[in-house]
């Protein structure tokens, strides 16, 4: 009995392990989901509902989390050395705040969702960016525009030319989200063509 549960336990370590390592290459896109072919599927989910483009669901992960499920923001130190508090309760593929992510699980009525679950993270910002062009009339096309909101909230968006980090920070994913839609125009027939898979 204690050799079958080592066993189930070991099973289920390296399924979780398998589905939720990080990327060997997580500035392509192709590369991404040549490995996770179910993230792709998820994403294109995503797309489909809500209208947010991949490579910007793609963009706003690398940002956020370089796609680490277990992503956290560092925690302060007191007198630089003790640690102390993290700076925000963002973790996950998107670095969703607790507030954000209940108000989400509320309003899709997707009680189960979990910030560590890839699948729920691209929902979750397929989500964020629909409220934002509803709420600032900001394509969901628009990297730049739509990721200063993501970051800064929709109440603050309009106080972001105040920030040039947040403007610097933008710019980039703009750019990446550019890269990923290249690289994702040279490999979507392939990925389109795979209906079948195990993990």
């Amino acid at each position: 009995m204690i050799r079958k549960n080592k066993l189930l336990f070991l099973f289920i370590f390296f399924l979780i392990s398998a589905c939720s390592s990080i990327p060997k290459n997580t500035a392509d896109g192709c590369s991404i989901f040549s490995e996770r072919y179910l993230w792709y599927k998820h994403a294109k989910k995503t797309e489909k509902k809500w209208g947010t483009p991949i490579y910007i669901q793609l963009a706003f992960i690398k940002m956020e989390s370089d796609f680490d499920w277990l992503a956290r923001p560092k925690r302060l130190k007191i007198f630089k050395v003790i640690p102390y508090r993290r700076p925000s309760s963002s973790l996950g593929y998107s670095q969703a705040v607790k507030g954000t992510w209940k108000q989400y699980k509320e309003e899709t009525n997707n009680k189960l969702a979990t910030r560590t679950r890839f699948k729920d993270s691209v929902d979750f910002i397929g989500w964020y960016t629909n409220k934002t062009e509803k709420l600032l009339k900001i394509s969901k096309k628009d990297a730049f525009r739509q990721y200063i909101a993501y970051h800064e909230g929709w109440g603050n968006y309009k106080k972001y030319k105040e920030k040039p980090k947040i403007i610097l920070l933008a710019k980039k994913v703009k750019q990446q989200s550019d890269k990923y839609k290249n690289q994702l125009n040279k490999c979507s027939k392939s990925l389109n063509r795979k209906k079948y898979i195990i993990f």
